[in-house]
C-alpha cells in the first residue's frame, strides 16, 4: 500500500513538473482561434485498418465556434475519422491539418496544446485520486506562463461535469458514468481550442447527456471547435451547428441537423425504417425507429 501511494506520488509530481522549452515556449503557446476560423481539416484522407479500409476519401473541415457531430452507424468510420482529426492515426492517403499546418508537423507538446481528446474509454492502471486525474490534463502548460491557473481550471472542471465531489476518491472505484465525467473533466482542463470527444455520452444517464451536449455548446460559444462522436440523434439535432454522416467510411451527407437528418438518407444508412418530426417547442428534428404495431408499449 506505501509504495502504491509512493508511486501516486511521484507520477503526481511528474505531470506537474513536466518540462516546457524556455526557448519555444511563446511560439508554441497557442492564441485564441478566430471566429469561424478553421481549427482542423481532413482532406481526402483515406485509412485502412487490418487491410480493410475503413476511411475513404473523407472531407470534413471543423471551424472555431461550431459542435461538429460525428454521426453514423456502428463502423462507419466515426471514431477513426476523430483519430485522424487527433493525429493518433494516419492517413494512407489525404491529408489533414491542425490550427493550418500538417497535423505531423506539430511536435507532440505543441499538439497538446491545440486539442484535446477523449477517448471511447477511460482506464488507469493505478488508482490515482480523480482530482490528480484531471490534473494530468494540465500537463501541456507546465513551464507556461498558464500554469498559473492549473488549480482553477482544474476547480472550473470538476465543476462543470458535476464531479467535484467525486475528488479524492480513486478513479479505479468510480462507476463507468462517473469515470466518464472524470474523463471529460481532464479534456476540459486542458484548455485546448479543439476539443475531440468520442462517444462522451455512452456511459452517462439522462441528466449527464444534457450536460455534456451543454458543455459542447458552451464551449463552441466561447470560441473552441467541438467534434462530437454521437449515437443518439436526437442530441446531435438538438445540440450541434453541424452533422456529418458517415456511412461505409464515407461522408454521407453533412450540413445543419435539419437539412441532413431526413429519413431517406437516415433509413439507407442505418439499415432502419425511421420517421423525422419536428420536436414541438424546438422544431429541432426527432429521429424515431418506425416500429411494427405490436412492438408499441401497452
Amino acid at each position: 500500500m506505501r509504495s502504491e501511494c509512493r508511486l501516486r506520488a511521484k507520477v503526481a509530481a511528474l505531470v506537474r513538473a513536466v518540462p516546457f522549452p524556455a526557448a519555444r515556449a511563446a511560439s508554441a503557446v497557442p492564441g485564441p482561434l478566430a471566429p469561424g476560423a478553421v481549427a482542423a481539416r481532413a482532406s481526402g484522407v483515406r485509412v485502412a485498418l487490418g487491410g480493410r479500409p475503413v476511411l475513404d476519401g473523407v472531407d470534413v473541415t471543423v471551424r472555431a465556434g461550431e459542435v461538429l457531430a460525428l454521426v453514423g452507424p456502428n463502423g462507419a468510420g466515426k471514431s477513426t475519422l476523430l483519430a485522424v482529426l487527433a493525429g493518433d492515426v494516419r492517413c494512407a492517403a489525404g491529408e489533414v491539418r491542425v490550427a493550418g499546418r500538417p497535423v505531423g508537423a506539430w511536435s507532440a507538446p505543441e499538439l497538446a496544446l491545440r486539442r484535446a481528446v477523449l477517448p471511447q474509454a477511460a482506464s488507469l492502471a493505478f488508482p490515482f485520486p480523480v482530482a490528480e486525474v484531471v490534473r494530468m490534463g494540465r500537463a501541456p502548460w507546465a513551464g507556461a506562463p498558464q500554469a498559473e491557473r492549473d488549480d482553477a481550471e482544474v476547480a472550473a472542471a470538476l465543476a462543470a461535469t458535476e464531479a467535484a465531489d467525486l475528488a479524492g476518491r480513486p478513479f479505479s472505484a468510480l462507476s463507468g458514468g462517473e469515470r466518464a465525467r472524470v474523463a471529460l473533466a481532464r479534456v476540459l482542463a486542458q484548455r485546448a481550442p479543439l476539443l475531440l470527444l468520442d462517444e462522451p455520452t455512452a456511459a452517462l444517464d439522462l441528466r449527464h447527456q444534457e450536460l455534456v451536449l451543454r458543455l459542447c455548446r458552451e464551449r463552441a460559444a466561447a470560441g473552441d471547435a467541438v467534434v462530437v462522436v454521437l449515437h443518439d440523434l436526437g442530441l446531435a439535432a438538438a445540440y450541434a451547428d453541424r452533422v456529418a454522416v458517415l456511412h461505409r467510411g464515407a461522408v454521407a451527407a453533412d450540413g445543419p441537423p435539419a437539412q441532413v437528418l431526413r429519413a431517406p438518407l437516415l433509413s439507407r444508412v442505418y439499415r432502419q425504417a425511421v420517421e423525422v418530426l419536428p420536436h414541438p417547442a424546438t422544431g429541432a428534428p426527432l429521429v424515431l425507429p418506425v416500429r411494427a404495431p405490436d412492438h408499441a408499449a401497452p
